[in-house]
């Protein structure tokens, strides 16, 4: 899946709905799953929602986004959802992550949903850290959206009322869920990593909210003032920013699990799950992807293992000029070195020498040197060119032995 692409899976929800959901790759290694709850009446392809989802993505967190029952692409009436089967629609995504991919490590909700990932902190074990943006410190705080019709859904059982210029039916049952739940006691227990992003400028969900919530929960905590943003942040800067705080926070409590293995030398290429022949690459400590054109099944998101190829003899033949230039006290400014790697015909290939037969591999390299250097110097650093140790690697035999881990 390319950057900035979603993967648009269904999975059941708690009341046994087909709910509709999209991830948000990551372009490389994927750090962690993570979950995204909308705000209240909205959906997963609202602006804000998106832009958050895509923004987590880039600091390596592969975020499911997707309808409560009932709303968006959803299947589901909404009329018969309240605060409980939201909460329950959030563990049921995370259930179905862990079973087909890996279970969350992160949960970030929106107003409302903001409650519902607090409300579900202590029945997720995978979860390592949550963030709110907006949230009420109690669902019952949604109560003010319905302001006339409250007293006719009391009275007569259920009323449509306009939230966001959209008719919604709500019934009674509803107003009997919010006014049971509170989220203190999920986070009076919860010990994970709590971010609180809230707008001191709200006028939906009021900042005070922020501060019962901040006060509830125990360390470590944090908040972060969203300035002059709106309840529905509109303005895609401030979607964008609480983003980037949020990744940037996230790290922290969801490190990468493949930090292991430092040692020069040592290199682990897996599954990840993301994509046919997406493979994650640790090597020596540093993160890498693998994967295949598209044409071929793969998804385009790294790297072929002949580009890795080529890269270490073009970049070993860079380093070890730059070495011999500094050396010698040359005036090098900037090297640069463009390999490309084809299969010909032994018989086609007057380079290749006697001896060999069928299809070889042929490495063309393309060495740019800038500095004022004589025809003599730019010879002798030809000839330092073949001496790169990857070259001279991949020109005699090598041994490659094979057991199971």
């Amino acid at each position: 899946m390319a950057k900035g692409q979603d993967q648009k899976v269904k999975f059941e929800g708690a009341l046994g709905e087909q709910l509709a959901a999209s991830i948000s790759w990551p372009h490389g290694q994927t750090r962690a799953f993570a979950i995204f709850a909308h705000c209240f009446s909205c959906s997963k392809e609202f602006v804000a929602s998106r832009r958050l989802a895509y923004a987590l993505s880039e600091h390596g967190f592969a975020v499911l986004r997707f309808d409560f029952t009932g709303l968006g692409s959803s299947d589901g009436d909404f009329a018969d959802t309240n605060f409980s089967s939201n909460a329950n629609d959030l563990i049921a995504a995370a259930k179905w992550l862990e079973e087909n991919f890996d279970a969350p490590a992160l949960l970030v909700g929106h107003s409302l949903g903001g409650a519902a990932v607090l409300s579900v902190a202590n029945k997720i074990p995978s979860v390592k850290a949550i963030a709110t943006i907006g949230a009420p410190a109690s669902p019952e705080h949604v109560l003010h959206l319905f302001k006339e019709d409250l007293q006719t859904i009391e009275a007569e059982g259920q009323a449509t009322v306009d939230l966001g210029g959209r008719p919604f039916k709500i019934k009674s049952q509803f107003l009997d869920d919010v006014r049971e739940h509170s989220v203190d006691a999920e986070l009076k227990s919860y010990r994970g990593g709590l971010l609180v992003l809230h707008s001191p400028i709200d006028q939906t969900v009021g900042v005070e909210n922020a501060e019962v919530i901040f006060k509830a929960a125990k360390h470590p905590k944090s908040f972060i003032s969203l300035d002059d943003a709106d309840h529905l942040l509109t303005n895609l800067d401030h979607a964008s920013y609480a983003a980037e705080v949020i990744g940037a926070w996230a790290e922290r409590f969801v490190p990468s699990d493949k930090e292991q293995l430092v040692d020069e030398g040592h290199t682990v290429a897996a599954e990840s799950g993301e994509g046919k022949y997406h493979l994650d690459v640790n090597a020596s400590g540093h993160h890498l992807t693998i994967d295949e054109p598209v044409n071929v099944g793969g998804t385009d998101r790294g790297p072929t293992p002949y580009d890795l190829l080529a890269a270490a003899l073009g970049g070993c033949t860079t380093i070890t000029l730059r070495m011999y230039a500094d050396r010698k006290g040359w005036p090098v400014t900037h090297i640069e070195t463009i390999v490309d790697h084809e299969k010909r015909h032994a018989k086609d290939c007057e380079e290749c020498g006697e001896g060999q037969t069928g299809r070889v591999d042929v490495f063309t390299r393309k060495i740019q040197i800038e500095g004022e250097l004589s025809v003599d110097q730019r010879a002798r650093m030809l000839e330092i060119a073949d001496k790169c140790p990857v070259h001279k690697t991949l020109e005699k035999s090598s041994v490659v032995m094979t057991r199971f881990a």
